[in-house]
Parts: C-alpha cells; structure tokens; sequence
C-alpha cells in the first residue's frame, strides 16, 4: 500500500471516530448504533499501520494489489452496515404497524 492511502485511510478512519464520538455526546446516536462505526474505524486504522498483513491477505486470497483488497473490505463493512439499518427500520415499521392497530383499537371501542 502506498504512504498516501495509508495516510488517508488513518485520517479517514479518525474522522469517522470522531464524528461518531460527537453525535454521541450530542445525544443524536446511541452508542450501540456505533460500535459497527467504530469497529470499522479501527479496522481501518490497523489495516493501514500493519499493512505487510493486508499484503499478505490480499496476495493469499488473489487480488492483484492491495488497495483492492482494502475497497473490498470498506465495501463489505458498509454492506454489513447497510444489513443492519435495515433490520432496525423493518422493526420500526412493525412497531408502527402494531401501535397503529392498536389506536384503531382504542378508538373503535371509545365510539361504540
């Protein structure tokens, strides 16, 4: 890997933390909503300090250069990520669906 992906990697990487730390104090994201972030962050971090390992991975698994393996590990946490929003929202719409019957419910048996 080059210096200037490892550099941009531990930037970006940090960025996200830090981020992730802020909205957190703001009370704007719970703090298991993040550990998917911050698992992906120092992920990131270690990927770009010890990247004769990442050589190694990326070389036993066959990608032609590094780096590749690196899009293809952020592709796959972002996946990953993607999955679990998901499910959270498919819960939140059941959630919905259930306190919607039972205002209908409520309502009917208050008119009859």
């Amino acid at each position: 890997m080059t210096l200037t992906l490892r550099i941009l990697l531990i930037v970006g990487s940090l960025i996200s933390f830090l981020l992730c730390v802020k909205k957190i104090k703001q009370a704007k994201l719970k703090v298991e909503n993040s550990i998917v972030w911050f698992l992906g962050s120092i992920l990131l971090i270690l990927m770009s300090i010890f990247s004769g390992g990442v050589e190694w991975i990326s070389a036993k698994l066959g990608f032609e250069a590094p780096v590749n393996f690196v899009f293809v590990v952020i592709i796959a946490f972002l996946l990953i990520e993607e999955y679990l929003s998901n499910i959270k929202i498919t819960e939140l719409n059941e959630k919905i669906k259930n306190l919607d019957h039972y205002i209908a419910l409520k309502e009917f048996e208050k008119n009859k």
